[in-house]
């Protein structure tokens, strides 16, 4: 689980192989501590998620799609009360992206945060944005 507390921090050889004005940072913008750099781009892989604990103890799912659109939901299933989302499966339905919980299969769309499932449940979704590289999300 990446911790947005603390700095990034990368081996000497990998700081030094890949330059700090070309790695774009992800930002997810949280309540009370507004913008918190959480990792790079670069370690978001498309249709795969990233756990990060957030200053306030909570936890966001982070996703990347394959166009490079970055997304950030609540990483706790409400069905089940397990931090799992992350680890769900990411896809697409009728135009909406969403992960699949591991656990009992719903689906959450990772703009909104609405359960595609049970239209009275929901997530909260975090702002995303990029930092650096020149690309925004």
């Amino acid at each position: 689980m990446t911790t947005a507390t603390a700095p990034l921090t990368l081996p000497e050889d990998v700081a030094t192989a890949t330059p700090a004005a070309t790695a774009s940072t992800v930002e997810i913008r949280c309540p009370q501590q507004g913008w918190v750099a959480v990792c790079t781009l670069d370690d978001l892989t498309p249709g795969r998620g990233v756990a990060a604990l957030l200053p306030d103890g909570t936890q966001a799912a982070l996703f990347v799609d394959r166009a490079g659109q970055a997304y950030a939901i609540a990483n706790r299933d409400p069905f089940t009360g397990a931090q799992v989302l992350s680890r769900g499966l990411t896809g697409s339905a009728d135009g909406r992206t969403f992960v699949a919980s591991p656990l009992l299969k719903q689906r959450f769309d990772l703009s909104s945060g609405d359960c595609l499932d049970d239209p009275s449940v929901s997530v909260a979704t975090y702002g995303v944005r990029t930092t650096g590289g020149g690309r925004d999300c």
